[in-house]
Parts: structure tokens; sequence; C-alpha cells
């Protein structure tokens, strides 16, 4: 009987250890994100984020995002600019309400890591690598991230209008296991 309990046990531990790691690389998208926006003309927030995170910074091949965001969400401080931007000259949240970034491969880079993958915005889906740190915090972490978008290239708005073509993002997602 102890003969056949041992394989029997050791299977049990590495069968749990195997689940202990899949859960470790899993994040929960926490409460006090921030997506700002900026560029001449038109700064503020995106209020909501979803997604899946899956990030492990031993095992980078076994890394996944797949978040979206509210284009409803937005929030420039001015109740006319928000109108305006869900609008059919802008993003018409009514007809593409998300902005959705899925990512195909992450890797090492001098300053941090970088997200390769596709974002879709306006219906238009683009290549679109995204930098960000990682900061681990007992059993939380943050990914920061700072990049450009260039809106026309998703059919947002007219080239060479009032406001920039090109917006900086300064994303900011704490996470827990």
């Amino acid at each position: 009987m102890k003969r056949a309990f041992y394989p029997f046990a050791a299977a049990i531990i590495l069968l749990a250890s195997a689940f202990t790691f899949i859960s470790s690389q899993s994040w929960k998208i926490a409460q006090g994100y921030s997506i700002k926006f900026s560029g001449s003309g038109a700064n503020g927030i995106f209020k909501d984020l979803k997604g899946q995170v899956i990030f492990d910074e031993k095992d980078l091949a076994a890394s996944k995002f797949d978040v979206t965001i509210d284009v409803s969400s937005i929030n420039t401080g001015n109740g006319l600019k928000n109108t305006h931007a869900k609008g059919g000259k802008w993003f018409d949240a009514s007809k593409y309400p998300t902005i959705h970034f899925t990512s195909s491969k992450v890797s090492k880079t001098a300053a941090g890591y970088e997200a390769h993958g596709e974002l879709e915005m306006h219906g238009v889906k683009k290549p679109f690598t995204v930098p960000f740190t990682f900061t681990k915090n007992g059993t939380g972490g943050t990914f920061n991230g700072n990049f450009d978008v260039n809106r026309v290239d998703f059919g947002i708005g007219e080239a060479g209008g009032r406001v920039d073509d090109v917006f900086k993002l300064n994303v900011t997602v704490p996470v827990t296991q």
C-alpha cells in the first residue's frame, strides 16, 4: 500500500504545482488604473478598461495581453468635446464601441518590455507595439507604458486639423493575482 501511495502523492504534488505556476501568471486588473491621452487640441482619459493579462517575467513566451477600452468612457473634462469625440467624425462610439489590443508576442528590451500585437480602433486593425515596464510588489504589480498613437492611421478624424494627428498615451495598470 505504501508503494502505491508515494507515486500517487508525487503526482498530486506535481499537478498542484503546475496549477500554481499557471495561476501565478494570470493577473486581474485592479482599481486605480489610468489611461491618459494628450495632444494639441484634446487631452483626457478613458475610464473603462477590461481584459485578460497573463505575464510572467521568466516565461515571456507564455505572456499575453487582451485588453479592451470602452470608447464611450472618454472624458476630456469638457462635455461638448466628449460628445464630439464619441460622434461620427471621430471615434463613432455607436458603431465602434471599443478599442482593442491583443498581443501575439512579448519581448524583453533594455528599458523593460514590449507587447507586439494588433491594435483595433474605429474598425481598423494595425500591427502595434506597446512598450511597458512592470514593477512587482507583493502579490500585485503595476504595468506602465508611454507610447504614441497616430489617430489618422485608424481613420479617426481628418489629418492636419486643429487636433494633433499623433497622441501621447500614458497607461498605468495596477494588477493583483
